[in-house]
């Protein structure tokens, strides 16, 4: 059987296909008739939605998110976005099928955005800053982890690798406003650099994306608090108010209590580093869900459930 990546459905519209996908998220829902399945199913090129309107609560149970089925289905065009009607599954075996295929990754090459993360460590002046940065990230077992974690489950940068993308675009971007603004540059980049540091633990990612226990329960803001400190808690005299603002860019960078945040930013820094945060994830958050409009033509994206609105494309 030759595997149809998801990049290459727009050549089968309408057109029945056999291939196999990961699933990265199913839900049982109600329809006006009956109960369905819907689905999201990836592989390394993208993801794209599926539906099972068929006998869906008796498959619901027979295969759960993060294995890859072979599905037999045809490539349909629905509000112009392109979807997957499922007829019939075959859940696979691990050893009938090689992972690697299914996890998508980000198109960055890893190793010059590992290059650009450590020349802004390099550049940081405070020694107790750059202290803490190397004795986190110099840390091989860790950064590996690091730079394989994703930043999201849905929304940005959901994908191997994406987590070391979003923090240099931070950075990047706060490299930038340090030169616009009077702000402490070297708080910044080091907040820039470890405010999403709870992620390592709040994602389990050695399949699909999902939360891992301690990221449900506790999340990655607390998560990523909590490790800082005990790594500064090394660092002889380590100075008090140092700590306490670069725990609070920690706490607070994402900005409103009804978004997660423990605290409100309260600084400049803080209020700075919301609003990078929130600009580089909403905008790779846009250009994902545009970028999976495969049909040549359409005029509106798929809808945005977190934000509530369509994208125009033309």
């Amino acid at each position: 059987m030759q595997k149809i990546t998801v990049s290459e459905l727009k050549e089968h519209m309408n057109k029945e296909i056999i291939s196999d996908f990961l699933i990265t998220q199913k839900s049982l829902r109600e329809g006006t008739k009956d109960f369905y399945i819907r689905l999201e199913l990836s592989d390394k090129t993208g993801s794209v939605p599926g539906n099972i309107w068929n006998n869906a609560k008796a498959l619901d149970e027979k295969f759960e998110e993060g294995d890859v089925l072979r599905i037999k289905g045809v490539v349909i065009s629905y509000k112009s976005q392109i979807q997957i009607t499922v007829n019939k599954i075959q859940k696979l075996y691990e050893e009938e099928y090689n992972l690697a295929d299914f996890i998508e990754t980000t198109s960055k090459d890893i190793n010059k955005l590992s290059d650009k993360f450590f020349n802004f460590i390099e550049r940081i002046k405070q020694p107790e800053l750059k202290q803490l940065l190397l004795n986190i990230f110099e840390d091989k077992e860790f950064y590996t982890k690091f730079a394989q974690a994703p930043a999201a489950k849905t929304w940005h940068h959901n994908y191997i690798g994406g987590l070391l993308e979003h923090t240099v675009s931070i950075a990047t971007i706060c490299d930038f406003i340090s030169g616009m603004y009077e702000v402490d540059k070297d708080l910044l980049i080091a907040g820039a650099l470890l405010h999403d540091i709870g992620k390592v633990f709040e994602y389990d990612f050695s399949r699909n994306i999902d939360f891992s226990v301690e990221g449900r329960l506790v999340g990655h803001i607390p998560l990523g608090d909590q490790f800082v400190c005990e790594k500064i808690s090394a660092i002889n005299n380590f100075p008090v108010k140092l700590r306490m603002k670069l725990r609070h860019l920690i706490l607070s960078h994402h900005g409103e209590y009804e978004k997660a945040s423990a605290r409100l930013p309260q600084t400049l820094e803080a209020t700075v580093l919301h609003h990078v945060d929130n600009l580089d994830a909403q905008t790779v958050g846009v250009l994902q869900i545009t970028g999976k409009v495969l049909e040549e033509g359409a005029e509106w994206s798929e809808f945005d459930r977190l934000n509530s609105r369509y994208y125009y494309l033309k």
